[in-house]
């Protein structure tokens, strides 16, 4: 397909998988807020830089405001805090058959079919490492996996011809028939994040300290009982197992799962999580309302109860406010509140 390719959200997924694109011969366009990283990308380029490839690809960029036409692929890589307002802005640009794929962390899927319809969203999980460092530039550090699948699990034209463009990106990609399996996944490891993400230890130092690893697996736990309990069944990947925080899970079972996140954390050059890059570096919101959130209003529709995943909220929102520091004694408070569930 010779159309361009519309990445709404040239940060670290868009650009990422934007410039990989390109490099397999796409023609590209991105839109983005930042009017300083739109231009700098009309400038100069797009700069990848990491581990993975070094790069500058050529593309147009755009702010909201300025773009024109209607494209029929159409990735949208925002925070999911900001889901809902960039589906509403794109939904004009989206073709009468055009499908928006969303590549995000969350369950966004849903949000944007309530915006655009649900028979034009395609859902998709990302888990690379990546960053954005300033106009202009991100920071790819780490392969990940890469799952896309439609969202009733159906085999169409259109989701073959996603699979095939990001094997492009990522050869191992993953067509799915339960992507709704790996949001879930990502959920309960995204919960995680969040928990590493209120100390200024790395991923995997957080992961690989015994102290905290019973904490860590009972909040796992919680969002898997959500999970279980709306019918999903979870799907494993990069290490992480849900099967190993399930109640009935071995403690060597459990173990191993911790372990071979570490390992995977460790190999990328992507040390801290982009949470935690939003409280310590770039001191903006993070996710945490529109991912962690979601886990604790359907557990409370479902009578499924989740106080350390309401306390990571609240413990996260404390440090946005500048009212908490970051530490790892933060996950002693997480403790705390098991205690006085």
């Amino acid at each position: 397909m010779s159309e361009p390719i519309l990445i709404w959200g040239a940060g670290a997924i868009g650009g990422t998988l934007g410039a990989a694109f390109i490099r397999a011969g796409h023609e590209v366009v991105f839109v983005d807020n930042a009017a300083d990283h739109v231009a700098a990308i009309n400038a100069n380029g797009l700069k990848i830089d990491g581990p993975i490839f070094q790069d500058t690809v050529k593309a147009n960029a755009s702010t909201p405001e300025h773009l024109k036409d209607k494209f029929h692929r159409i990735f949208l890589c925002v925070k999911a805090h900001h889901t809902e307002a960039a589906a509403k802005a794109l939904l004009p640009h989206v073709a009468d058959d055009g499908y928006v794929v969303s590549a995000q962390n969350g369950l966004n899927e849903t949000v944007i079919s309530n915006v655009i319809g649900e028979h034009r969203v395609i859902g998709c999980f990302v888990n690379f490492g990546a960053d954005y460092l300033e106009p202009g530039v991100v920071h790819y550090s780490g392969h990940g996996a890469v799952v896309v699948g439609e969202l009733d699990g159906k085999r169409t034209a259109r989701i073959e011809q996603i699979y095939a463009l990001m094997r492009e990106f990522e050869p191992k990609a993953i067509l799915t028939d339960n992507i709704w399996g790996y949001l879930w996944g990502k959920l309960i490891y995204g919960t995680l994040l969040f928990g590493t993400a209120l100390t200024n230890d790395s991923i995997a130092d957080v992961l690989a300290n015994q102290r905290y690893r019973p904490i860590l697996t009972k909040l796992a736990l919680e969002v898997g009982a959500v999970a279980n309990a709306k019918g999903v069944v979870p799907e494993a990947f990069d290490g992480f197992d849900p099967v190993a925080f399930a109640p009935t899970a071995s403690a060597a079972d459990t173990a191993r799962s911790f372990d071979e996140m570490v390992v995977h954390n460790r190999r990328s050059a992507k040390s801290h999580s982009g949470i935690w890059r939003d409280l310590a570096v770039r001191k903006r919101k993070t996710e945490v309302d529109a991912q962690v959130g979601p886990v604790v209003e359907i557990g409370r529709s479902l009578g499924v109860p989740t106080p350390l995943a309401a306390k990571i909220v609240e413990l996260i929102h404390e440090i946005e406010a500048g009212t908490r520091p970051l530490d790892l004694t933060n996950l002693d408070q997480l403790a705390l509140a098991e205690v006085g569930a």
